[in-house]
Order: structure tokens, then C-alpha cells, then sequence
């Protein structure tokens, strides 16, 4: 603050710089972000020069039309999908612009849970051929719910080889269902939550299907596993910081 009472010269440029720090720390990146497309069915939103996310709209009873987000990851002439958009339009959109705009090749799609607004797209994906993977716990949810079922299952953990990184996705713990994984990109110190992660400000949503007695420890369990996360994208809603994981723990904490 001394800084800026020096010289009325000095306020502009140093309340820029203030503000700009703020958004940093307290979203993980730079508000600033770049669409890099649009359309009536999807958005897309890059997060950095590899990772994008990708938005589309998903009509629902309770809640109109909702917004949800998935995560596009490129990197040396591959690429990964994590959630489809909700909606067939919008998944041949986002196929389109990852193998002819971006000039990747779409190498696999990731369902972080069984529910419509991660899968709503995967027929699509499978009829261009793109390997599908899920918990082995979302294959069967999702036959259950009717909903297009992954190719692939994992127990555990699942590590993908993107160009000559890796994408790590892996069940920490039930939370918004019982299935739902996460996906960490440790080269860019990305976590795609999905929709056990709540954005600032959001309520807890649809409990339709959630563990609410274990989504506080799921949300430690995952900052303790992955202590570098900078940025983190929730199933709807602004991406952030590890603020976001805090205050999802703190709204499903159990007194």
C-alpha cells in the first residue's frame, strides 16, 4: 500500500498489477481467457497453450439449462477428451475442432462419472473410432442408467500417454457419485475435477446420486495427493485455484 500512496503517477499501473496478482492467486490463471470457439451448442476456453475447456448445454427438469464443462488436452499431434459435450452437435463440433482446426489426432475420451453431462456425447466419439475409458464402476452405472457406456474400464488408476506427457486419472473417493475419478495433468498442474468440484460461490447441486458423507475426505484426499494443482476445473461453472477444493470441502463438511 505504501507503494501506491508514493505518487498519484505510480496508482494506475501498480492497482493493475494488484489486481492482476489477485485474479492469479485466487483463480490459478488469469481471468483473461481466450475463446477460441463458439457456437450455439459448445464454447471453448483455452486454458493455456495445451488445455482447453470445452462448454456445452445440457437441458435439465430441475435446473434449465445448464452449462458443463470438459477438458481438451493437446500435446505433440495427440489429444484427449475429458467429458463429451452434453449433446451429439456438440461433440461433432469439438471432433471437428481438434483434428481439422487444431490438426490433433483424437487419441481418447474419459467419462469422469456416468451421468448424461459426461457421456451424453460418447456414441459420437465411438462411431469416429476414439477409445473410450471409465472407472469399471461408471461402465456399469451407466448401463443401468440407460446412458451410452465407455469401451474401457479401470479399477483404480489410469495413466494415458498424450504426445510424450501423461494424464493421470484415478478414483480418490465418492463424492457427487460413487464412481466419479479425477484427471491431473502434471505438466500443467491441472486438475479436472468434474462435478464433485464445486465453483466459488456454487450450492451442492444435484444429490441425486452423491456419498455426501465422503465428499469432504475426497476433496482432502485429493489435495493431499496432488499438492502442486494450479489450476482446477470444476463439472460447472469458473475454473480456479485449490480454493476451489477448499470450499468444497467446507460446504459438504459433516459437523
Amino acid at each position: 500500500m505504501q507503494l501506491v500512496k508514493e505518487t498519484d503517477l505510480m496508482k494506475p499501473p501498480i492497482l493493475i498489477l494488484l489486481f492482476t496478482v489477485f485474479f492469479i492467486h485466487a483463480n490459478g490463471r488469469s481471468q483473461k481467457d481466450s475463446i477460441a470457439y463458439v457456437s450455439d451448442h459448445l464454447k471453448i476456453i483455452s486454458l493455456s497453450a495445451q488445455s482447453y475447456v470445452h462448454i456445452s448445454y445440457l437441458q435439465t427438469n430441475d435446473y434449465g439449462k445448464v452449462p458443463c464443462n470438459g477438458l481438451v488436452y493437446l500435446h505433440n499431434g495427440e489429444a484427449v477428451v475429458i467429458d463429451t459435450p452434453a449433446d451429439e452437435t456438440g461433440s461433432l463440433e469439438l471432433i471437428d475442432w481438434i483434428t481439422k482446426k487444431k490438426a490433433h489426432r483424437l487419441k481418447a475420451v474419459v467419462a469422469n462419472h456416468f451421468h448424461y453431462d459426461c457421456v451424453g456425447g460418447l456414441e459420437i466419439f465411438h462411431q469416429y473410432g476414439v477409445a473410450s475409458y471409465a472407472n469399471e464402476e461408471t461402465l456399469s452405472l451407466a448401463e443401468k442408467r440407460g446412458n451410452t457406456i465407455p469401451l474401457n474400464g479401470f479399477d483404480t488408476e489410469l495413466d494415458l500417454n498424450i504426445g510424450d506427457t501423461t494424464v493421470t486419472n484415478r478414483f480418490m473417493g465418492a463424492a457427487h457419485t460413487r464412481d466419479n475419478i479425477i484427471s491431473y495433468i502434471p505438466t500443467e498442474k491441472l486438475l479436472f475435477g468434474g462435478c464433485m468440484v464445486k465453483s466459488m460461490g456454487a450450492g451442492k447441486g444435484n444429490l441425486a446420486d452423491a456419498e455426501i458423507a465422503e465428499w469432504s475426505n475426497t476433496m482432502k484426499k485429493i489435495k493431499d495427493a496432488y499438492p502442486d494443482i494450479e489450476i482446477v476445473v470444476p463439472g460447472h461453472g469458473n475454473s480456479g485455484g485449490t480454493e476451489l477444493l477448499d470450499y468444497t470441502e467446507e460446504l459438504f463438511k459433516i459437523e
